[in-house]
């Protein structure tokens, strides 16, 4: 199927195209292993409150301050950007493996803070390690989208063999499976990483100082602030999704395969929506398409029946990343000048993984605390809060985003 697509892809060699497709798919296989389903196993069996659940899901986005920063001025002035994505997962792997035996939160979130750093790194460095490649091979920066698709499959089938292993050896109660799976991928992500074209840095001259001055840019600025809010409130989905599928009657064990119904449609949105929805009506309405996503999802959980509608609804969130965090992913790309491609794309990532995730993370554990009685969560009342954050990100971003071509 690799080849075929790579095939119709004008001026992409197929070599290329799988490599990439590759290393999109195994950096999405390793956070999909164990990102959505980790917090059954923190409030079940570890007994861990909302907020110190809250605090091991905001690990990612506190690496997400700060490291893709880092990682993306090192990629830009000093380290191929191959070499330091293969490190981070090499010890990424390691520290994966140790917090499937850790049961007490401080060591926990320890170990889980580690790993937080070295996935966060390596995250923006894929999109540039991608971008570069498409743009020294000449390919029309749009075809990403082919190589796109490949990180919400990968969640999808990750997710789908994480439901059959359970049906097959019943770790689902311990819940511990999920890290030890991103530790062996995370692996398999290191051996194909050293097969990557050699993506060496283009500047020598630090790049984050004029990455950072196109925050002066109105329409950049607004997308930033609207994608840390947006993106934050994704944290009630991930944090409290498997708890609520729980409750509404949806066995543990096929909770992960019922999410993933979010990554199948968001790889069916990515291959064959994408380019011609940003074509025909402009990335300004693409990206506000994919807010109204999410406020339709939030509306359903809230409604909390019927049950099909709660898991059909999951479809909503793979359109809601399609045309708002992969179309984000683009604009960002096209706004940045070739020698800051990397840091641009890691103020990105600290706005969306990083701040808006750390703040949703808390806002999410917050309101589970807060809207809970007798061991039952209320669940209207909790998810009436990323609703009402997202239906205000929306007014005010077809208010004040001008943006409506590609070449914005």
């Amino acid at each position: 199927m690799m080849l075929a697509l790579g095939s119709t892809i004008a001026g992409m060699d197929s070599t290329l195209y799988i490599k990439l497709s590759a290393l999109m798919f195994l950096e999405f296989a390793v956070w999909g292993a164990w990102y959505s389903v980790l917090a059954p196993r923190l409030l079940g069996p570890l007994k861990f409150s909302g907020k110190q659940t809250g605090w091991i899901y905001a690990t990612i986005p506190l690496g997400s301050i700060f490291m893709p920063l880092v990682a993306g001025q090192l990629a830009d002035q000093s380290f191929n950007a191959e070499v330091l994505i293969a490190v981070a997962h090499i010890i990424g792997g390691i520290l994966l493996f140790v917090s499937a035996w850790n049961k007490k939160f401080s060591s926990l979130f320890i170990v889980m803070f580690l790993y937080a750093l070295c996935y966060t790194g390596s995250l923006p460095l894929v999109y540039s390690l991608m971008n570069r490649q498409l743009a020294e091979n000449n390919v029309d920066p749009t075809k990403s989208a082919y190589i796109f698709m490949w990180a919400p499959i990968a969640w999808a089938l990750v997710g789908y063999f994480l439901s059959g292993f359970r049906w097959i050896f019943k770790t689902a109660e311990k819940g511990r499976d999920c890290l030890f799976l991103g530790a062996i991928l995370s692996v398999v992500m290191v051996l194909v990483t050293l097969t990557m074209p050699k993506t060496p840095p283009l500047s020598s001259e630090p790049a984050m100082f004029k990455a950072l001055s196109m925050l002066g840019n109105l329409n950049f600025l607004v997308f930033i602030i609207v994608s840390l809010a947006a993106a934050g409130t994704m944290q009630f989905y991930f944090l409290a999704t498997a708890q609520f599928m729980g409750e509404h009657g949806i066995p543990q064990k096929n909770v992960p395969a019922a999410m993933a119904i979010a990554q199948a449609v968001q790889a069916a949105a990515t291959l064959f929506l994408l380019e011609s929805l940003t074509i025909s009506i402009g990335y300004k309405w693409t990206l506000a398409v994919g807010i109204l996503g999410w406020l339709v999802l939030y509306l359903i959980y809230m409604a909390q029946r019927p049950r099909w509608l709660i898991v059909v609804g999951q479809s909503f969130h793979g359109l809601a990343y399609v045309f708002f965090i992969v179309a984000g992913i683009q604009v960002a790309d096209r706004l940045a000048a070739p020698e800051i491609k990397g840091s641009v794309q890691a103020i990105l990532a600290t706005a969306t993984t990083g701040i808006g995730l750390f703040l949703g993370t808390h806002l999410a554990g917050f309101a589970m605390d807060k809207f809970r009685r007798e061991e039952r969560f209320q669940w209207s009342r909790i998810f009436g809060v990323p609703a009402m954050i997202v239906a205000i990100c929306l007014l005010v971003f077809v208010a004040l985003f001008k943006v409506q071509a590609a070449a914005a």
